[in-house]
């Protein structure tokens, strides 16, 4: 069953980032995982794992160190 996801308007940048986050919605879309219904909602696919997404709340670029 899909799950609708609201995004925050805007990013807080912890780390890990919250999994309302619209930097993690968005790596979940472009990774075919979530489909973007309009301008903050996000339909998560039943297809993503909780490794997926956990990944895509992960730090990248050469600040995450």
């Amino acid at each position: 069953m899909a799950t609708t996801v609201t995004a925050k308007k805007s990013c807080c940048t912890d780390k890990p980032r919250c999994k309302r986050c619209p930097v993690v919605l968005k790596r979940l879309a472009d990774g075919g995982l979530a489909e973007r219904v309009d301008k903050r909602r996000y339909v998560i696919s039943p297809d993503a794992t909780k490794k997926d997404i956990k990944a895509a709340r992960k730090p990248r670029g050469p600040s995450a160190r």
